[in-house]
């Protein structure tokens, strides 16, 4: 059985295979509806995870999108995940992806130094005591 990927690494391989879609869009070279939204291939993730395409999908839609999603200071909400944008399926906010992806990063850094932090901390306290009794 595939591991489910984390929010983290679904969102950069995302990021990764859309981030050039998402900026070759322009007001003469229009394709898709709308800059914001690309649309994503939730098979082709599916398999590159080696998972159903409705974990894919509900995890993007169901789960991403609530908590991800948020309300402007009007009460227009933002969504991160969108069934359907004018003639496109799938499809996410990207900006706001790279935004919840950086942020994300940011924290699993965090998680990261402070974990070897503790570590060493460990190791060091560790070397006092055996220093300690064997002196």
């Amino acid at each position: 059985m595939a591991v489910i990927p984390t929010d983290e690494r679904l969102l950069r391989e995302i990021y990764k295979r859309y981030l050039r879609p998402f900026s070759e869009y322009s007001d003469e070279n229009k394709t898709r509806s709308a800059k914001v939204w690309v649309p994503i291939d939730t098979m082709a993730l599916a398999k590159r995870f080696r998972c159903d395409e409705d974990l894919i999908f509900g995890r993007l839609y169901y789960h991403m999108n609530a908590k991800y999603g948020s309300h402007t200071g009007s009460g227009d909400q933002v969504n991160f995940f969108s069934m359907r944008i004018g003639g496109d399926r799938h499809c996410v906010n990207f900006p706001l992806l790279a935004s919840v992806l950086s942020d994300l990063q940011d924290e699993r850094k965090r998680f990261i130094v402070s974990t070897r932090l503790a570590g060493l901390s460990l190791v060091v306290s560790a070397a006092s005591i055996f220093i300690a009794i064997y002196r």
